[in-house]
């Protein structure tokens, strides 16, 4: 029987940081436009990170049950490793989404009740990932949901909610957020190629191949800061923002050297962390415009 840390290690708080940087780049970006407002942006950030733990348990309960995670390099698998019951884990997916959806049903109403449809087409991406028939985390579509999803939804869903319209700054913070986000998936699949081919988990990087796998990574974690380029347009003080650059140094260079299987794990941290710092240095002037 898993133990609370087992439990707490299942739900992935490596991820943690692509559900809480998305909420902080939005809010900054409805500062830029006057707009801020906090119970708004508390539900969102209950909203992202219910929906991240979700979808983790809900990985964790179809890899496990496909047998995907049977034999692996990476992080505790509740299912995969038999310290969970595939019931129990599955329970725990419900439950989050459920708070998840709650807080969002929420924030819509409160908001727009429109942003109602874009939730439940976020909880059904959270599910189909890797559940269902044909999970699309399957068919390689994994970087493109998580960069729509925690990506753009996220951070331009945190600035409408808030300022009822979205800009140009909302746009690039999306875009930049969702690059980071698409590039720990990215690593984690990097890591998982030999045995995801040999499951049939086919992700992008098992269809890309190891090499270019980790040129698109090296891309991915590049663009924030050339857009961050961009964002000084806005305010100089944007230029802050590079102050990440050393931890996507460091997120890369395992990446760069041809590291593989458990050697990549600390990517994914320094990835999250690169984001995290990325989100805060970046957003932090646009509340004084």
């Amino acid at each position: 029987m898993a133990s609370f840390a087992q439990w707490v290690e299942g739900a992935r708080p490596r991820t943690l940081p692509n559900a809480v940087a998305p909420v902080i780049a939005g809010t900054g970006a409805a500062a830029w436009l006057d707009a801020v407002s906090w119970p708004k942006a508390v539900l969102a950030l209950v909203v992202a990170v219910a929906l991240i733990i979700g979808v983790n348990f809900a990985n964790d309960y179809s890899d496990g049950i496909r047998g995907t995670d049977d034999v692996r390099s990476g992080p505790l698998r509740l299912v995969g490793s038999k310290l969970a019951s595939p019931k129990s884990v599955l329970t725990a997916a419900i439950v989050s989404l459920t708070v998840g959806a709650v807080a969002g049903l929420v924030l819509a109403w409160w908001s727009a009740p429109w942003l109602i449809a874009v939730g439940a087409v976020c909880i059904a991406g959270a599910w189909l990932y890797t559940g269902g028939k044909k999970p699309y985390g399957y068919l390689g579509l994994g970087e493109v949901a998580v960069f729509v999803f925690f990506g753009l939804v996220a951070v331009l869903g945190t600035q409408y909610t808030q300022a009822l319209r979205v800009d140009w700054v909302g746009v690039t913070l999306a875009v930049a957020i969702g690059a980071l986000s698409s590039a720990v998936l990215v690593a984690n699949n990097l890591r998982d190629i030999p045995t995801d081919a040999e499951s049939g988990k086919i992700t992008l990087a098992v269809r890309l191949g190891d090499p270019k796998t980790r040129v698109l990574f090296q891309a991915l974690v590049a663009l924030p800061f050339l857009l961050t380029l961009a964002l000084v347009t806005a305010t100089p003080w944007c230029a802050v923002g590079l102050v990440a650059l050393p931890l996507a140094v460091r997120a890369a260079k395992p990446v760069r050297a041809g590291a593989g299987g458990k050697d990549l794990i600390p990517v994914l941290r320094d990835t999250g962390l690169t984001m995290l710092v990325w989100a805060v240095a970046v957003s932090a002037p646009l509340f004084v415009g």
